[in-house]
């Protein structure tokens, strides 16, 4: 299956509000075409609550969201979402699981089923596809995740801290993976993330949330060259650099 072509995203004073709670508050973001961003800020900036709003799983109260040519007014077919906590179907295995998506679109089961076992491979899980998600690793059950999201063949991939329950050694693996992915494909990526470390090595910039309710504080630039992954990049200067700027803006907003 071809990769669709990469389309940008215009959040355009967004504020949403849970009952008395004030979520986000006008925030403004541009998403590039093909461009890896990702969201940080303190605890409770509603950081997931924008990446849903992109997603066209929560409306917000005033402004609005382009996704390529359309206005959000629900889910669509443009994005995918890689959820924090896998969100697998525990009775179907890691065949069943990636094809789900192709599924509700009506694919047929041929089709889907080989365009499942594609993705499958690229994520590394090959031999596996017989296999539950109670017989699978936290790593391995978020690939099934990154599987299933990328099967559908989105032009635009939204991730909610998906390496947040893994171990470190299995995050930077994934994360190397991740960015192969990426770089095969150049789908629009944005990533959620609390990893100062994670959001500079995986990210082309890093808009930061003021705590809640959240609005955009600073946008960052990552000038580090691609292709970052096997590259030794976290152990330079500039990588320690950008890591510490990040920090330095967090700090202040603690």
């Amino acid at each position: 299956m071809t990769a669709p072509r990469p389309v940008e995203i215009v959040v355009d004073g967004v504020s949403k509000a849970f009952g008395t709670v004030q979520a986000l508050v006008d925030v403004h973001v541009h998403v590039r075409a093909g461009e890896f961003l990702s969201l940080i800020g303190p605890s409770g900036c509603g950081k997931t609550t924008l990446l849903k709003t992109i997603a066209g799983l929560v409306a917000p109260d005033a402004g609005r969201v382009v996704v390529g040519n359309r206005t959000v007014d629900g889910p669509g077919r443009e994005c995918s979402v890689v959820f924090q906590d896998f969100a697998l179907l525990p009775w179907a295995t890691v065949q069943k699981n990636a094809e789900f998506g192709l599924l509700l679109r009506g694919v047929p089961a041929a089709a889907r089923a080989e365009r499942a076992r594609g993705v499958i491979a690229k994520v590394g899980l090959a031999g596996f596809e017989h296999a539950y998600p109670a017989q699978l690793s936290g790593g391995m059950q978020q690939r099934v995740g990154l599987a299933r999201a990328l099967a559908v063949n989105p032009q635009v991939l939204l991730m909610d801290e998906p390496f947040a329950s893994i171990d470190e050694q299995t995050r930077r693996v994934f994360q190397d993976d991740l960015l192969q992915l990426w770089s095969e494909e150049r789908k629009t990526v944005v990533l959620v993330t609390h990893s100062m470390e994670e959001a500079i090595y995986l990210s082309d910039r890093v808009v930061v949330l003021s705590p809640r309710p959240g609005r955009v504080h600073q946008v960052l630039e990552v000038p580090l060259p691609r292709p970052r992954e096997g590259a030794g990049v976290r152990a330079t200067a500039e990588f320690a650099r950008l890591v510490d700027d990040l920090w330095k803006v967090l700090r202040k907003l603690q």
